[in-house]
């Protein structure tokens, strides 16, 4: 009587192939969303993410916005999250309830005015999970903030104060009766001065690199 035996399936050299590439590929993509360790370093952050780097310079090009101001208002927004998104609020303070907005992504941008942003640049494709479209984002936002309210586009404070409230909300003045966000608006801009900073120190060795990752 013979013993029966199990079929065995070999999977071919070039199938292996393609399985490791995917599997690496997938692997690339969950590190590319994952935070910078260090934060409070621009440079930490640009040492440890280079591809950032390349695509701030872009964005500096692109807008004449310096680094340092939309890096400083990321960090307050969603900490360099990539699916970063309003807390919820709570119900009878336990029970989940309704997000306060539709803000979401690194930009923490709300969907109209991303919408908008694909319509003004025709970056249809753009991606609020994406870092290279968000900060572009931040700096179409910026750039149009110095046009249309005249905020200098290194004024990290009032940069910020418009993108908290809208343009129209800065002319009206909304932020005067908050004093909690003028508080954030304050060290948004303590931020982006210690970032400019320490950027003036690296900023040569980051842009001689090659290796984006």
């Amino acid at each position: 009587m013979s013993r029966s035996t199990t079929p065995v399936f070999r999977v071919p050299g070039a199938a292996k192939l393609v399985v490791i590439a995917t599997l690496l590929s997938l692997l690339a993509g969950c590190a590319s969303k994952a935070m910078p360790t260090r934060q409070e370093n621009i440079c930490h952050i640009f040492e440890d993410k280079r591809g950032w780097h390349y695509h701030a310079l872009q964005m500096e090009k692109t807008w004449g916005v310096p680094v340092h101001v939309p890096m400083a208002m990321m960090f307050q927004e969603s900490s360099f999250r990539h699916n970063a998104r309003p807390p919820r609020r709570k119900i009878l303070g336990i029970i989940p309830g309704s997000r306060p907005s539709n803000a979401r992504g690194y930009s923490q941008a709300l969907t109209a005015t991303w919408n908008d942003y694909q319509e003004e640049t025709g970056n249809r494709r753009a991606s609020r999970t994406n870092f290279a479209d968000s900060i572009d984002f931040m700096g179409w936002y910026i750039s149009k903030t110095h046009s249309i309210n005249g905020v200098s586009k290194w004024d990290a404070e009032n940069q910020y104060l418009n993108y908290h409230e809208g343009w129209g909300g800065y002319r009206r003045g909304t932020h005067r009766n908050k004093p909690w966000l003028q508080g954030v608006a304050r060290r948004v801009d303590a931020r982006a001065r210690t970032y400019s900073q320490q950027y003036q120190r690296c900023q040569g060795s980051l842009s001689r690199s090659r290796l984006f990752r």
